[in-house]
């Protein structure tokens, strides 16, 4: 059967962008994006851009253009732990950056020779060796064909749910609000209650803006999330005016069978195959690291079987970062770390007042 194309991308995130960026010299692509269909909310996100998320765009020979970046820049965390009395601080060398101009440059990086196809994906079936995928805008039904099929769809991915079903994964409800703020200090914090989620929230001031978020069980994740606002909010966080919300799925990998690159013809970028932090929730520097890999694939005669193989670096330090998440989100281990001070700043200069 003669294909539309040779891979459909659903998804043009940080994974599907870098993907139909590093492939279109060799593959006739077509990427399914939702992004600026009605309806469709700014994912949450403190958009802040890891060191290897850096690295990744060093590499490929990018440079973030000014309009990306936001104030201020940080070069400290503030951990918190809730039942705790002291924070402690850690060095860290994130970009802080606007998370949609970010997305919306990598899509601008999509050469010509790509289809772009704005819809909401609805459907997939495999058909004579490859896939049909069906897809919708404002009403309209359509469906193109292709060999390969790339999930770079992040979590609740409609690729990972039609191909992998059986393959679970651990599913949090992230949510995100935005305040109006009146600190000029920049501040970052990672914050840790226990009673309200065996993950991890944040917060993070950007441009007179002051984010608070967190990944919480999906059950009760509303008034969790209330719960912790409260707690927080009596010690050492000031919510101002509230200005807008964002909520939406996201994954934390719990063992490394949930690590899924996959198989018969369907391959998993990001997310969407689990990889993301389970420690930090971080995900752009593995959606982008992951899509390199998938490109490079491509190369050989089979590029799942490919991809699977180059993705085992990957797998492999994701288990590192579970071991880490072990003492990170274990009680009495965290409270042992951040009351020896191990590997935090000293002498840091600060009154610890509400932020």
């Amino acid at each position: 059967m003669m294909f539309d194309y040779d891979a459909v991308v659903v998804g043009s995130g940080p994974a599907g962008s870098s993907f139909a960026r590093l492939a279109a010299d060799r593959l006739r692509l077509a990427v399914i994006d939702k992004q600026g269909l009605a309806g469709v909310r700014p994912k949450p996100c403190g958009g802040l851009l890891s060191p290897d998320a850096q690295r990744f765009l060093a590499r490929s020979g990018l440079t973030l253009p000014k309009e990306v970046l936001v104030t201020p820049q940080i070069f400290a965390v503030k951990t918190i732990d809730l039942s705790l009395d002291s924070p402690r601080y850690y060095q860290r060398s994130y970009l802080n950056m606007d998370r949609a101009r970010f997305d919306g440059w990598l899509r601008s990086l999509i050469p010509d020779s790509v289809q772009r196809i704005q819809a909401r994906c609805t459907g997939i079936k495999r058909r004579d060796g490859g896939f049909e995928l069906s897809f919708t805008n404002n009403g309209r039904a359509d469906s193109i064909t292709a060999k390969y099929l790339i999930g770079a769809d992040g979590a609740g991915s409609i690729v990972r749910r039609t191909f992998f079903k059986e393959q679970g994964i651990r599913t949090y409800v992230a949510i995100q609000r935005w305040y109006r703020h009146d600190r000029i200090e920049p501040f970052y914090s990672c914050v840790f209650d226990r009673s309200s989620s065996d993950c991890c929230s944040w917060s993070i001031s950007k441009d007179g803006y002051m984010l608070y978020g967190g990944a919480f069980g999906p059950k009760g994740c509303r008034e969790s999330f209330e719960r912790q606002l409260e707690s927080a909010g009596k010690r050492w966080f000031r919510f101002l005016e509230q200005c807008r919300e964002e909520a939406c799925l996201v994954y934390r990998p719990a063992r490394l069978s949930e690590i899924v690159s996959g198989r018969d013809g369907v391959i998993l970028l990001g997310e969407a195959g689990g990889f993301i932090s389970p420690s930090s929730l971080e995900g752009i520097s593995w959606a982008m690291r992951s899509s390199e890999l998938a490109s490079r694939a491509f190369s050989e005669a089979d590029p799942v079987a490919g991809y699977r193989r180059l993705a085992g670096g990957l797998k492999f330090e994701l288990g590192l970062k579970l071991a880490k998440s072990v003492f990170m989100y274990t009680p009495f281990l965290r409270r042992i770390i951040m009351e020896s001070k191990i590997g935090s700043l000293k002498n840091i200069n600060t009154n610890d007042e509400r932020i």
